[in-house]
């Protein structure tokens, strides 16, 4: 909410703070953070707040939905000690690491669409080497180890047992060694875990979609999710535009 303010008038913390529905503290705590200019004090110790700092404040508040608190609270910071550079750098960071999601979904959409919906093995059912990305993963008779498929998909063997533990992936086991043994439905169950951590889901949120996957026979079940996650990102590109044009007039206005 925009307020009509002269150059020349000054705000108490709570004029400040009534038009965005916020508390005097929490004005009091963006100033000590560096969000908002140092405040003016009036002959009594009293803090006195212009149109520049509501501008400050609008700047921050547009850019949280893009950035979120603590990147925009960095680059207020920035701004407002001079470091007009390195808010520059926060926002080319925050922007690189939405590009970086992008190329995520589109790498969940493209492992997706290589899938094969018809994999429905049952756990311990190793029916052939596992394939990711068109490579064979073989560590084992007829599927592969916990060790080479965490390092297929970058992450640690623990990371991997956690995920089982959560129902994520349901490998067999070696009838000799007793070790994991994963068929081609759990090394697709593990890769359709990785993409969507990846895209910010939740374990919570990725067990019932793979167990809808399990049970369907195929990956209809994931189109919600990817449309919500399409939305998502572009609810964020939008809002890193609404926030740059916010800053961009607070930057003109400190000149």
């Amino acid at each position: 909410m925009r307020q009509n303010l002269q150059n020349g008038e000054r705000l108490r913390p709570v004029d400040l703070a009534r038009g965005h529905g916020l508390s005097t503290q929490a004005i009091r705590n963006y100033e000590e953070a560096g969000i908002l200019p140092a405040a003016g004090r009036t002959a009594h110790g009293y803090r006195t707040y212009t149109p520049l700092h509501a501008q400050a404040l609008g700047a921050f508040l547009a850019l949280i939905p893009g950035h979120g608190h603590r990147t925009a609270t960095s680059i207020m910071r920035a701004v407002n000690e001079g470091a007009t550079d390195e808010a520059f750098r926060l926002i080319d960071e925050s922007h690189a690491q939405l590009l970086d999601d992008r190329r995520t979904l589109q790498a969940v959409e493209s492992a997706l669409r290589d899938l094969d919906p018809t994999t429905t093995s049952e756990p311990g059912a190793v029916s052939g080497p596992a394939v990711m990305s068109g490579r064979a993963v073989v560590s084992g008779p007829g599927g592969t180890f916990i060790g080479p498929l965490a390092e297929q998909l970058g992450i640690r063997p623990a990371t991997l047992r956690k995920w089982e533990r959560a129902g994520l992936v349901r490998p067999g086991r070696d009838p000799l060694t007793g070790y994991r043994v994963y068929a081609e439905a759990d090394v697709r169950d593990a890769r359709l875990a990785h993409q969507l951590r990846r895209g910010g889901y939740l374990l919570e949120q990725i067990a019932p979609l793979i167990a809808q996957v399990r049970a369907a026979g195929g990956l209809e079940p994931l189109e919600a999710a990817l449309c919500d996650w399409h939305g998502r990102l572009s609810a964020r590109g939008r809002a890193m535009l609404a926030g740059a044009a916010e800053l961009e007039a607070y930057l003109r206005e400190r000149g």
